[in-house]
């Protein structure tokens, strides 16, 4: 049940990564219409007519979602690491403590991220657009958050679980 508990907390934490990568690198977070033609944007460029331009300005909002998110991935790969790293020596470390707290730290600073861009996006951009929608990789963001925060929770029981236990009996049979 132990190995089950923080393999299942490893396995969600390898899926959110993943999905944290992607939406974090894609161009797709929201679509709208822009002169009659078909725009995307992401966290660092927003597309026009299939010809994609950096963003050049610097906008608090787009700073705090990119740098929440970043962390959001680095946080994540710790978590997973400290995961994989614990099964060396069984569930009875820290590690499986440690790399829940990271996994949970992940899916806190992606909402943050989300939420922000959320905001903005709802009182900015849809004043702004009358035709836009958010896309598939802000979708996958809150996906990734909602794994993230399973995968902690799942290594966090299996910690809780094997500091519960008590140490099996030492019988010596001679």
């Amino acid at each position: 049940m132990l190995y089950t508990l923080a393999g299942g907390g490893t396995l969600c934490g390898v899926a959110t990564l993943v999905l944290l990568i992607v939406s974090t690198a894609t161009d797709f977070w929201m679509q709208y219409r822009y002169s009659g033609s078909s725009a995307n944007q992401g966290l660092w460029r927003f597309c026009i007519n299939h010809k994609c331009h950096a963003h050049t300005i610097s906008v608090a909002f787009w700073d705090a979602t990119r740098a929440f998110m970043l962390l959001a991935v680095l946080s994540c790969f710790a978590g997973v690491v400290l995961g994989l790293s614990a099964f060396t020596n069984g569930t009875k470390n820290r590690r499986v403590r440690t790399g829940g707290i990271a996994l949970v730290l992940s899916g806190f600073l992606a909402l943050l991220a989300l939420a922000i861009y959320t905001g903005v996006t709802v009182t900015f951009f849809g004043k702004r657009f009358l035709d836009w929608r958010f896309s598939w990789s802000y979708i996958l963001g809150w996906v990734a958050v909602l794994l993230a925060f399973a995968a902690g929770v799942f290594q966090l029981c299996a910690y809780q679980r094997t500091t519960a236990e008590p140490a099996p009996a030492n019988n010596p049979e001679t």
